[in-house]
């Protein structure tokens, strides 16, 4: 996964991989999610990132599952 944010439109494009964009659908006004054939998500597109996913604080953290 990738995450780009461009500081000049305030918009941030998250790549979950590097398939085909065959569509992209629009989910709420300024978030738009792209798609491959297959229907799987390629990437995401947030406008106005920090208003619409408080991109102004932006972390990671994997989790892995507690072994018994």
């Amino acid at each position: 996964m990738r995450v780009k944010y461009f500081t000049d439109t305030d918009t941030a494009y998250i790549e979950f991989s590097d398939n085909e964009i065959s569509e992209t659908r629009e989910i709420s006004p300024n978030i738009y999610i792209e798609l491959d054939n297959n229907g799987n998500v390629v990437a995401m597109t947030i406008e106005h990132a920090k208003e619409n996913a408080n991109l102004s604080e932006f972390s990671f953290q994997e989790v892995t599952p507690k072994t018994a």
